[in-house]
Protein backbone atom coordinates (compact mmCIF):
# COMPACT_ATOMS: atom_id res chain seq x y z
CA UNK A 1 0.00 0.00 0.00
CA UNK A 2 3.05 2.04 0.75
CA UNK A 3 3.53 2.44 -3.07
CA UNK A 4 0.20 4.88 -3.26
CA UNK A 5 0.68 8.60 -3.44
CA UNK A 6 -2.62 8.93 -1.93
CA UNK A 7 -1.75 7.48 1.48
CA UNK A 8 1.06 9.01 2.90
CA UNK A 9 -0.53 8.77 6.30
CA UNK A 10 -2.48 6.16 6.83
CA UNK A 11 0.10 3.65 5.35
CA UNK A 12 3.09 5.21 7.62
CA UNK A 13 5.23 6.16 4.53
CA UNK A 14 8.73 7.09 5.30
CA UNK A 15 8.32 11.12 6.35
CA UNK A 16 10.87 13.97 4.82
CA UNK A 17 13.15 12.76 7.50
CA UNK A 18 13.27 9.46 6.70
CA UNK A 19 14.18 10.20 2.90
CA UNK A 20 16.93 12.71 3.73
CA UNK A 21 19.03 10.54 5.27
CA UNK A 22 18.81 7.62 2.97
CA UNK A 23 17.36 6.97 -0.29
CA UNK A 24 13.87 5.36 -0.68
CA UNK A 25 12.54 3.52 -3.28
CA UNK A 26 9.24 2.32 -4.78
CA UNK A 27 7.12 4.78 -2.08
CA UNK A 28 4.60 6.75 -3.63
CA UNK A 29 5.09 6.16 -7.01
CA UNK A 30 1.29 5.18 -7.90
CA UNK A 31 -1.89 6.82 -8.14
CA UNK A 32 -4.84 5.43 -6.21
CA UNK A 33 -6.27 4.41 -9.45
CA UNK A 34 -4.23 2.05 -10.58
CA UNK A 35 -4.29 -1.48 -9.55
CA UNK A 36 -0.20 -2.52 -8.46
CA UNK A 37 0.19 -6.51 -8.18
CA UNK A 38 2.89 -8.64 -6.73
CA UNK A 39 4.13 -9.07 -10.27
CA UNK A 40 4.09 -5.32 -11.47
CA UNK A 41 5.87 -4.18 -8.23
CA UNK A 42 8.05 -7.38 -8.44
CA UNK A 43 9.40 -5.70 -12.16
CA UNK A 44 9.67 -2.28 -10.83
CA UNK A 45 11.80 -3.86 -7.69
CA UNK A 46 13.91 -5.52 -10.13
CA UNK A 47 15.07 -2.31 -11.84
CA UNK A 48 15.87 -0.61 -8.36
CA UNK A 49 17.86 -3.18 -7.45
CA UNK A 50 19.60 -3.50 -10.29
CA UNK A 51 20.48 0.28 -10.10
CA UNK A 52 21.59 -0.12 -6.33
CA UNK A 53 23.81 -3.06 -7.02
CA UNK A 54 25.45 -1.08 -10.09
CA UNK A 55 26.39 1.24 -7.23
CA UNK A 56 27.85 -1.35 -5.04
CA UNK A 57 25.56 0.28 -2.44
CA UNK A 58 23.58 -2.48 0.00
CA UNK A 59 19.58 -2.52 -0.33
CA UNK A 60 17.23 -3.39 2.41
CA UNK A 61 13.87 -4.71 0.95
CA UNK A 62 11.14 -3.57 3.73
CA UNK A 63 7.80 -4.13 4.11
CA UNK A 64 5.26 -6.71 6.01
CA UNK A 65 3.57 -8.04 2.78
CA UNK A 66 5.05 -11.49 2.69
CA UNK A 67 4.17 -12.34 -0.73
CA UNK A 68 5.96 -9.67 -1.85
CA UNK A 69 9.34 -10.88 -0.04
CA UNK A 70 8.19 -14.13 -1.19
CA UNK A 71 7.89 -13.13 -4.69
CA UNK A 72 11.75 -12.02 -4.45
CA UNK A 73 13.38 -15.49 -3.23
CA UNK A 74 11.41 -18.02 -5.02
CA UNK A 75 10.14 -16.51 -8.01
CA UNK A 76 6.40 -15.09 -9.12
CA UNK A 77 4.58 -17.18 -11.89
CA UNK A 78 4.79 -16.43 -15.01
CA UNK A 79 1.25 -17.88 -15.67
CA UNK A 80 -0.07 -17.59 -19.09
CA UNK A 81 -3.05 -14.91 -19.86
CA UNK A 82 -6.41 -15.53 -18.27
CA UNK A 83 -9.34 -15.72 -20.44
CA UNK A 84 -11.93 -13.46 -19.63
CA UNK A 85 -14.63 -16.05 -18.93
CA UNK A 86 -12.40 -17.88 -16.62
CA UNK A 87 -11.93 -14.96 -14.35
CA UNK A 88 -15.79 -14.60 -14.70
CA UNK A 89 -16.62 -17.95 -13.66
CA UNK A 90 -13.85 -18.09 -10.59
CA UNK A 91 -15.65 -14.58 -9.47
CA UNK A 92 -19.82 -16.33 -9.92
CA UNK A 93 -18.69 -19.35 -7.99
CA UNK A 94 -17.14 -17.46 -5.44
CA UNK A 95 -19.96 -15.12 -5.20
CA UNK A 96 -22.62 -18.52 -5.05
CA UNK A 97 -20.78 -20.31 -2.42
CA UNK A 98 -19.03 -17.94 -0.02
CA UNK A 99 -15.66 -18.07 1.10
CA UNK A 100 -15.58 -21.56 3.35
CA UNK A 101 -16.99 -23.64 0.01
CA UNK A 102 -15.16 -22.17 -2.41
CA UNK A 103 -12.13 -22.48 -0.56
CA UNK A 104 -13.44 -26.07 -0.13
CA UNK A 105 -13.54 -26.28 -4.14
CA UNK A 106 -10.40 -24.56 -4.95
CA UNK A 107 -8.83 -27.30 -2.29
CA UNK A 108 -9.46 -29.77 -5.04
CA UNK A 109 -7.52 -28.08 -7.83
CA UNK A 110 -5.11 -26.48 -5.63
CA UNK A 111 -4.89 -27.37 -2.35
CA UNK A 112 -1.76 -25.90 -1.12
CA UNK A 113 -3.25 -22.51 -2.39
CA UNK A 114 -6.15 -22.90 -0.70
CA UNK A 115 -4.07 -23.80 2.83
CA UNK A 116 -1.77 -20.88 2.42
CA UNK A 117 -4.14 -17.47 0.95
CA UNK A 118 -5.36 -15.78 4.02
CA UNK A 119 -9.18 -15.50 5.38
CA UNK A 120 -11.01 -13.03 3.70
CA UNK A 121 -8.55 -12.72 0.60
CA UNK A 122 -11.00 -12.57 -1.98
CA UNK A 123 -8.95 -11.88 -4.31
CA UNK A 124 -6.14 -14.44 -4.15
CA UNK A 125 -8.48 -17.06 -3.93
CA UNK A 126 -10.51 -16.32 -6.77
CA UNK A 127 -7.20 -15.65 -8.89
CA UNK A 128 -5.79 -19.27 -7.74
CA UNK A 129 -9.25 -20.70 -9.20
CA UNK A 130 -9.34 -19.11 -12.30
CA UNK A 131 -5.52 -20.23 -13.46
CA UNK A 132 -6.70 -23.53 -12.76
CA UNK A 133 -9.93 -23.38 -14.76
CA UNK A 134 -7.78 -21.39 -17.71
CA UNK A 135 -4.51 -23.98 -17.97
CA UNK A 136 -6.12 -27.10 -16.52
CA UNK A 137 -2.57 -26.56 -13.87
CA UNK A 138 -2.70 -25.56 -10.40
CA UNK A 139 -1.30 -21.98 -9.82
CA UNK A 140 0.78 -23.49 -7.07
CA UNK A 141 2.66 -25.66 -10.02
CA UNK A 142 2.92 -22.73 -11.85
CA UNK A 143 4.76 -20.95 -9.07
CA UNK A 144 7.33 -23.82 -8.09
CA UNK A 145 8.31 -23.95 -11.96
CA UNK A 146 10.11 -20.29 -11.74
CA UNK A 147 13.44 -18.66 -10.92
CA UNK A 148 13.72 -16.02 -8.22
CA UNK A 149 14.90 -12.73 -8.84
CA UNK A 150 17.20 -12.73 -5.78
CA UNK A 151 19.52 -16.24 -5.56
CA UNK A 152 19.58 -17.89 -2.50
CA UNK A 153 23.07 -16.65 -1.69
CA UNK A 154 22.46 -13.24 -2.32
CA UNK A 155 20.08 -12.07 0.60
CA UNK A 156 19.42 -12.29 4.18
CA UNK A 157 16.46 -12.34 5.71
CA UNK A 158 15.25 -11.07 9.05
CA UNK A 159 12.10 -11.00 10.66
CA UNK A 160 11.24 -8.17 13.74
CA UNK A 161 8.86 -9.52 16.09
CA UNK A 162 7.98 -7.26 18.87
CA UNK A 163 5.93 -8.79 21.82
CA UNK A 164 2.58 -9.18 20.50
CA UNK A 165 0.57 -6.95 23.02
CA UNK A 166 3.46 -3.90 23.00
CA UNK A 167 3.00 -4.44 18.53
CA UNK A 168 -1.15 -4.17 19.27
CA UNK A 169 -0.81 -0.86 21.87
CA UNK A 170 1.71 0.96 19.14
CA UNK A 171 -1.23 -0.55 16.63
CA UNK A 172 -3.96 1.78 18.88
CA UNK A 173 -1.54 4.71 19.22
CA UNK A 174 -0.58 5.05 15.67
CA UNK A 175 -4.42 5.25 14.68
CA UNK A 176 -5.00 7.78 16.63
CA UNK A 177 -1.76 9.84 15.92
CA UNK A 178 -2.64 9.10 12.29
CA UNK A 179 -6.00 11.17 12.63
CA UNK A 180 -3.75 14.21 14.91
CA UNK A 181 -1.78 14.01 11.39
CA UNK A 182 -4.42 15.02 9.13
CA UNK A 183 -5.44 10.78 7.84
CA UNK A 184 -9.11 12.20 8.14
CA UNK A 185 -8.19 15.28 5.32
CA UNK A 186 -6.08 12.06 3.18
CA UNK A 187 -9.27 9.79 3.12
CA UNK A 188 -11.52 12.55 2.53
CA UNK A 189 -9.44 13.71 -0.60
CA UNK A 190 -8.96 10.27 -2.03
CA UNK A 191 -13.37 9.93 -1.68
CA UNK A 192 -13.89 12.37 -3.50
CA UNK A 193 -12.16 10.96 -6.41
CA UNK A 194 -15.07 8.39 -6.51
CA UNK A 195 -12.54 5.02 -7.40
CA UNK A 196 -13.61 1.61 -7.68
CA UNK A 197 -14.07 0.49 -4.04
CA UNK A 198 -12.17 -2.46 -5.85
CA UNK A 199 -9.28 -1.17 -6.61
CA UNK A 200 -6.39 -2.05 -3.53
CA UNK A 201 -5.69 1.35 -2.49
CA UNK A 202 -9.54 1.60 -1.19
CA UNK A 203 -8.97 -1.52 0.58
CA UNK A 204 -6.25 -0.22 2.42
CA UNK A 205 -6.31 0.04 6.55
CA UNK A 206 -8.48 2.74 8.01
CA UNK A 207 -9.87 4.16 4.38
CA UNK A 208 -13.07 2.12 4.92
CA UNK A 209 -14.23 3.44 8.42
CA UNK A 210 -13.28 6.78 8.35
CA UNK A 211 -14.97 7.11 5.05
CA UNK A 212 -17.57 5.87 6.72
CA UNK A 213 -17.69 8.67 9.52
CA UNK A 214 -17.06 11.23 6.81
CA UNK A 215 -20.17 9.99 5.69
CA UNK A 216 -21.85 10.01 8.34
CA UNK A 217 -22.65 6.68 8.57
CA UNK A 218 -20.14 5.64 11.65
CA UNK A 219 -19.48 8.14 14.64
CA UNK A 220 -15.19 9.19 15.43
CA UNK A 221 -15.20 6.39 17.92
CA UNK A 222 -16.84 4.03 16.20
CA UNK A 223 -14.50 4.99 13.13
CA UNK A 224 -11.02 4.39 15.31
CA UNK A 225 -11.96 1.62 17.16
CA UNK A 226 -13.32 -0.18 13.77
CA UNK A 227 -9.60 0.64 12.48
CA UNK A 228 -7.56 -0.01 15.65
CA UNK A 229 -9.09 -3.45 15.05
CA UNK A 230 -8.49 -3.95 11.61
CA UNK A 231 -4.93 -3.08 12.18
CA UNK A 232 -4.54 -5.66 15.18
CA UNK A 233 -5.94 -8.15 12.73
CA UNK A 234 -3.68 -7.74 9.97
CA UNK A 235 -0.42 -7.14 12.36
CA UNK A 236 -1.78 -10.74 14.00
CA UNK A 237 -2.02 -12.59 10.40
CA UNK A 238 1.80 -10.72 9.63
CA UNK A 239 3.01 -12.67 12.78
CA UNK A 240 1.04 -16.12 11.57
CA UNK A 241 2.14 -15.97 7.69
CA UNK A 242 6.46 -15.01 8.59
CA UNK A 243 6.18 -17.73 11.18
CA UNK A 244 4.66 -20.55 8.84
CA UNK A 245 6.48 -19.54 5.78
CA UNK A 246 9.71 -18.12 7.03
CA UNK A 247 10.66 -20.16 9.97
CA UNK A 248 14.54 -20.63 8.89
CA UNK A 249 14.48 -16.52 9.40
CA UNK A 250 16.39 -15.16 12.02
CA UNK A 251 14.27 -13.07 14.40
CA UNK A 252 14.68 -9.37 16.36
CA UNK A 253 12.24 -9.73 19.14
CA UNK A 254 11.60 -7.60 22.21
CA UNK A 255 13.13 -8.51 25.33
CA UNK A 256 9.86 -7.19 27.72
CA UNK A 257 6.41 -6.13 26.56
Amino acid sequence: MQVYGDLRILTARPNETDTARVPHHLFGVADAAEAWSVGRWLGAARGVLADIAARRRPAFVVGGTGLYFRALTHGLAETPQIPAVARAESQSLYDDLGETDFRARLATADAAAAARIAPGDRQRLTRALEVHLATGRSLSDWQAATTPTLPAATWRGLVLEPHRAALYDRCDSRLVAMIDHGALDEVARLAARDLDPRLPAMKALGVVPFAAQLKGELSPAAALTQAQADTRHYAKRQLTWFRNQTPDWPRAMAATP
